[in-house]
């Protein structure tokens, strides 16, 4: 496939422009979904399919690396994942336009409903230990010889409806807000002919989890004889993720959160109903309708904005 510009998306946590130094192999899997839509459940997914045993040998995080986190020295990403034997599967919240395209890898995308997502980073910032992330960023950018980027995460209003506009109207270039997982989805809603994109929807996953995997086992090439799928869909429900947070939670071995368990906070949709009124949703359809295109604004409501 031929080689492009990639987009830059760069902030105080992520810089894709790590992707430029990464050599793929034929079979990789790139799991790319805006935040708080299912990363981490996809990654046990694959976990799941790609070594078809239901307890992990090492944590998620350590299988499955974050390629743009600024939290561990690029080099040393990158020498884990040359140095991995299993089929790769890698972590990253960069749209398609801001990843190395090859006709040998297959790039997965979730979506969800915005307003459940923009609820779950609710309790992402909450639990999340600001600090220490800053401080190990900082120490990473010393090791790779970068100049760490200035925090840019704004300062949030008291009231869980003005932080929900935060993100809704936040129109920086960024992904963690309303426009950034519009434009994330459209990346592969638009996947050009040749490129292996994968977009499944959160909701499925809930209702139909054996399903869903069954489906992307298809579509990765993978067997899985019938006597293992109760033990792995099992081991990739929501509740036993929760369970095992210790080894399941993003960088939970790095103390990241104040509560690995609670990073599995809720897991469902439709949570935004006991925050929004009739007039925010009015407000938010016309946002919505502004800056997303009508497939994809459909599609990821579920036809019921």
């Amino acid at each position: 496939m031929r080689k492009r510009e990639l987009v830059r998306y760069r902030a105080s946590i992520y810089d894709n422009y790590h992707w430029r130094d990464f050599v793929f192999r034929p079979g990789d899997i790139v799991i790319s979904t805006p935040p708080k839509c299912g990363t981490t459940w996809m990654q046990m997914i694959c976990a799941m399919l790609i070594f078809q045993e239901p307890v992990l040998t090492q944590p998620l995080s350590v299988h499955s690396p974050f390629l743009d986190t600024l939290t561990r020295s690029r080099r040393d990403v990158l020498a884990d994942l040359e140095a991995q034997k299993h089929r790769r599967f890698i972590k990253t919240h960069t749209p398609l336009d801001g990843l190395p395209l090859e006709e040998s890898v297959t790039y997965i995308c979730v979506g969800r409903d915005p307003r459940d997502a923009a609820l779950s980073l609710e309790n992402h910032w909450e639990n999340f230990d600001l600090a220490s992330f800053m401080t190990t960023r900082d120490t990473t950018a010393a090791i790779d010889g970068a100049t760490a980027e200035p925090t840019d995460i704004p300062a949030l209003p008291d009231n869980a409806r003005e932080r929900f506009w935060c993100w809704a109207d936040y129109d920086r270039p960024g992904l963690a807000s309303l426009r950034g997982m519009l434009h994330h989805l459209q990346t592969f809603w638009d996947a050009a002919d040749g490129v292996d994109a994968v977009l499944l929807h959160y909701d499925d996953l809930l209702t139909d989890l054996e399903g869903q995997m069954r489906g992307l086992a298809d579509r990765l090439g993978i067997t899985v004889s019938d006597r293992r799928w109760p033990a792995l869909v099992n081991a990739a429900s929501f509740d036993e993720m929760r369970a095992q947070a210790a080894l399941t939670a993003p960088d939970a071995h790095d103390g990241v959160w104040r509560d690995n368990q609670r990073f599995f906070n809720h897991g469902t949709s439709g949570q935004w109903r006991d925050l929004l009124d009739d007039d925010d949703l009015e407000r938010y359809r016309a946002r919505t309708n502004a800056i997303g295109s009508a497939d994809v604004v459909d599609w990821v409501h579920r036809g019921a904005l």
